[in-house]
């Protein structure tokens, strides 16, 4: 596959640990990552807030650098650079908007024509590599683990953009998860906003916001919370202790980014993956998926020797009933 990879900024800031575990767990599954020549920002929020064309000009820079690099296929690990590179391209399709954008990069508007797809790591993973290939690499299963995929409200919407799984229901991640040994728990609020950008100026909403769907998490037994964009993971990480939990009771719950996962399922040693940056110590949950399992074998251990005390018991009954038949014969 011709895959160029654009990093974007936060995962060579706050999101390192994204970075780093998307590297490793694309390495270990053969996934080769081409980074764009000379890329820059997407633009983020700002850049759209300030002036559309200004925004489709930054990410439509990047895409051209990726075609120029020869691939017909970028893939990000960011959902708001997801969704600013997609847009970027959907709106291509329009003359004027395209025209604009060619005159601020100082381009021909028809070079902007035909830019290359573009795709989440989690997209790329599921749809180029598959499951199967996935599973068939899984080297430490997550066994016990019970875990709430949280997409975020970017990734698959808007759906006439985006183009990825169900906008609403997404399973893409929930599948993946599954496919690594993971016990996968209902979560109503996967493609809920977490508050995102308010945690700068409304720490109120996003305490709330992030809050409710920290309390799902903990109502439906999950272990940890599982994420694909460094916006919601700091919100349901590094906020922790200031949301607003549901009902007043406040659990550690452990934000992992789905590579980090991934990676350790595929064996890749947890310094390679940024296990150390999260804040919620991720071997709270690995701990709770132990005594999961060790509490499923007791369990099963009691049902076998229950099973087995019973079959004695009939036998010894059969045993006693035949020898009661004989003796009636002599």
């Amino acid at each position: 596959m011709n895959l160029a990879y654009y990093p974007g900024c936060s995962g060579l800031g706050t999101s390192r640990e994204y970075e780093r575990s998307t590297r490793a767990a694309c390495a270990a599954l053969g996934v080769k990552l081409t980074e764009i020549p000379d890329w820059s920002c997407c633009g983020s929020t700002p850049a759209h807030a300030l002036e559309h064309a200004l925004s489709g000009a930054l990410s439509a820079r990047n895409l051209v650098g990726a075609a120029r690099a020869g691939c017909d296929t970028v893939a990000t690990p960011c959902p708001s650079c997801l969704s600013n590179l997609k847009t970027a391209r959907h709106r291509m399709a329009d003359d004027g908007f395209r025209a604009k954008v060619g005159r601020l990069l100082d381009q021909p508007a028809d070079a902007l024509a035909a830019l290359p797809d573009v795709q989440s790591v989690l997209e790329t993973l599921v749809t180029r590599v598959g499951l199967d290939a996935i599973r068939a690499k899984v080297r430490q299963p997550l066994a016990g683990l019970r875990v709430a995929p949280y997409y975020g409200c970017i990734m698959t919407r808007p759906a006439d953009v985006m183009r990825f799984d169900d906008p609403e229901n997404p399973t893409s991640m929930d599948d993946l998860l599954a496919a690594l040994g993971a016990e996968v728990v209902p979560f109503p609020y996967k493609v809920e906003c977490c508050g995102a950008s308010y945690g700068v100026t409304r720490r109120d909403i996003v305490a709330r916001l992030s809050g409710r769907l920290l309390g799902a998490a903990r109502d439906a037994g999950a272990h940890a919370v599982v994420v694909a964009c460094p916006l919601c993971q700091m919100n349901l990480d590094l906020r922790q202790t200031q949301v607003e939990w549901p009902g007043g009771k406040a659990v550690d719950m452990p934000v992992f980014y789905f590579t980090q996962l991934l990676g350790r399922a595929l064996g890749v040693p947890d310094a390679e993956l940024g296990l150390e940056q999260l804040c919620v110590d991720p071997a709270i949950a690995f701990r709770r998926a132990a005594q999961a399992v060790a509490a499923r074998q007791a369990e099963e251990a009691a049902q076998a020797a229950k099973a087995a005390a019973q079959a004695a018991a009939k036998a010894a009954q059969a045993k006693q009933a035949a020898a009661a038949n004989e003796g009636g014969r002599a």
